[in-house]
């Protein structure tokens, strides 16, 4: 499966009225962090809105038992580093999820673990066995100076097949030839 083509070149990376500058490093873990060290739980479902920079999210709050609907433009930075680009939200009704929810769109699921200062990701099928951690920083000083936690075994950050918008068209062969790059073989489902 190739790579997609970014629907509309690359733009400068600046803080402006409604876009804010995203800065996170991504980590490879070889499995799921113990329940006893997370502090939050959410179930997540991204739909990649197909030709398009956008993202609609559907984010399920465990503990409160609250839904979030979020829209979201993502425009990369198309430079290596913690600075992935601009990102914009925009929070939605259901009503209005749902009306967007209906246009073509790459569906990717996994329920994110809060394990300050890291969000964890475990992905559903077909992407299971991959666990992805990514820390998010207010300046390039905070991001250069993170030490990451002992089981993060590959940073992945400038590596764009770890992103949200490659990982949505991506299999499972895929996936575990990059996680066996790295030296990660995921344990089988259980």
């Amino acid at each position: 499966m190739t790579a997609p083509v970014d629907p509309v070149p690359a733009e400068p990376v600046s803080e402006g009225k409604y876009a804010r500058v995203e800065r996170e490093r991504r980590f490879l873990l070889a499995g799921p962090p113990p329940a006893s060290a997370v502090t939050a739980t959410r179930l997540i479902t991204d739909r990649y809105l197909d030709g398009t920079r956008l993202r609609l999210r559907r984010v399920e709050r465990l503990e409160r038992g609250t839904i979030e609907y979020k829209l979201t433009q993502k425009v990369p930075a198309g430079r290596p580093g913690p600075v992935q680009g601009l990102i914009t939200n925009i929070y939605l009704s259901r009503a209005e999820y749902e009306l967007f929810a209906a246009l073509p769109a790459a569906v990717l699921s996994k329920t994110r673990l809060s394990v300050p200062p890291l969000g964890i990701d475990v992905f559903d099928p077909p992407l299971h066995g991959l666990v992805l951690a990514e820390a998010e920083f207010g300046s390039d000083d905070e991001a250069r100076a993170f030490e990451p936690p002992a089981d993060c075994l590959a940073e992945v950050t400038a590596d764009a097949r770890f992103t949200g918008g490659r990982l949505v068209r991506a299999d499972r062969h895929e996936v575990l030839a990059w996680l066996a790059e790295h030296g990660i073989v995921p344990a089988p489902p259980r």
